[in-house]
């Protein structure tokens, strides 16, 4: 890839992809926004964000056309990440959604196929389609999210389960119930957590603590919320951001170094979990 040097972490299948992405979830969905909201895709490829997650469900495909767009003069470059949703999941609906997704982005391949969320329909046959999709050039490696810990056991025990790449969740300061068992289930198998809605939709923003500590940084309280989650090894964080200011503040987080100080005040102000606790989801 031609991007400039970033951090970056890698899948258990040997691919390095960057720390800090780009998430497209209510992106694509306004037309009086969308130029603006490709050049914001665009200014973070610039700057080495170059793993951009989207979904099929995103605005029922429009996340996926945005994308398709902004990434025609260098798909290359791009690390591509899409999901099918549970719905779909079955044989024929997983390469039937594929094929569409591909259609919508422009491009002949996807990098991370994701399954959304788990369903109704057996893993296996989920698998099944995800692997006919890697022989077919379609997609290069297959991962799932929003998956609990058991669920992630069950599913690595199955008949090539254990290709999985990633699970993305949901992960920030005031959401952190993954790191009793998930977190470090996934990281005995070098397998990287990618953590959707890292300051929880922007309801982070507006926390006095997280303010105050902001200030004495003089980052914002989105740069310092990246910053705890990006000083963890096996931590990808997808910030959604449709201006490319706010690209250019959630790259300045990879700047910002919290001391032990901090990181003890924040543990004390957002606890981590003492009991396993359902998955928590957006």
């Amino acid at each position: 890839m031609s991007a400039p040097a970033f951090q970056t972490t890698c899948l258990p299948s040997g691919q390095i992809v960057p720390t800090l992405g780009q998430g497209t979830w209510f992106m694509g969905d306004r037309s009086d926004l969308k130029a603006e909201e490709i050049r914001a895709l665009r200014r973070g490829i610039d700057l080495g964000m170059t793993l951009i997650d989207t979904a099929e469900m995103y605005g029922n495909g429009a996340a996926e056309t945005l994308v398709g767009t902004a990434i025609q003069h260098c798909r290359d470059d791009v690390f591509l990440v899409s999901k099918v949703l549970p719905s779909h999941a079955h044989l024929e609906g997983t390469i039937a959604a594929c094929e569409a997704s591909l259609k919508r982005l422009r491009t002949d391949r996807i990098d991370l196929y994701l399954l959304h969320w788990r369903g109704h329909v057996s893993i296996v046959e989920t698998i099944d389609a995800f692997n006919q999709l890697v022989d077919a050039g379609k997609i290069l490696h297959w991962g799932v999210s929003n998956l609990a810990q058991n669920d992630m056991q069950e599913l690595v025990n199955v008949p090539g389960g254990s290709a999985v790449q990633t699970n993305q969740v949901l992960y920030n300061l005031s959401r952190r119930g993954i790191e009793f068992d998930l977190l470090p289930w996934c990281r005995q198998r070098n397998m990287p957590i990618m953590a959707y809605s890292p300051v929880e939709q922007g309801r982070l923003l507006t926390h006095p603590t997280l303010s105050a500590l902001a200030n004495s940084y003089q980052a914002t309280p989105a740069q310092v919320a990246l910053a705890w989650l990006l000083r963890q090894d096996g931590i990808i964080a997808i910030p959604k951001a449709g201006k490319q200011n706010h690209v250019e503040d959630n790259h300045r987080a990879l700047d910002l170094a919290l001391s032990d100080d901090d990181l003890a005040m924040l543990d004390h102000i957002f606890p981590p979990p003492t009991a396993p606790a359902p998955l928590e989801v957006l």
